[in-house]
């Protein structure tokens, strides 16, 4: 059993949750409310609004296998090379763009379940 994966597991399912909840009542309601938006743009970042939910959930669950199974490493190290792109992209495009990471702090969200999955991965 992997403690680290398990741990990165959990910290993405806590990830996943907040993105689907809290950040669907600030995101994705106003987005489908936006009365300036044509249909086109509107419904396919809402289309992309679910697929984030799902890869989500599905690092949250490669990171579940490779914790209980050690069979499963690749299945952890796939989900670490997701959050690091995810980690990277939103910590450099805020300061690239001359935007707040109070504006967009996702980047920091994903930093702590890259530092499980890469220690992990060689422990």
């Amino acid at each position: 059993m992997n403690i680290l994966f398990l741990s990165a597991a959990v910290l993405s399912l806590a990830v996943c949750l907040l993105h689907t909840f809290a950040g669907g009542r600030a995101i994705a309601v106003p987005l489908l409310k936006a009365s300036d938006l044509k249909p086109v743009p509107k419904y396919v970042a809402y289309y992309c609004w679910h697929i984030v939910t799902i890869v989500l959930g599905m690092i949250a669950v490669m990171f579940l296998f490779a914790g209980l199974r050690p069979s499963s490493l690749d299945l952890g190290w796939v989900a670490t090379a997701l959050v690091a792109s995810f980690c990277l992209l939103g910590l450099v495009v805020p300061p690239l763009k001359k935007q707040k990471y109070s504006h967009m702090p996702q980047g920091w969200l994903f930093l702590p379940i890259m530092l499980l999955g890469l220690i992990g991965g060689v422990v």
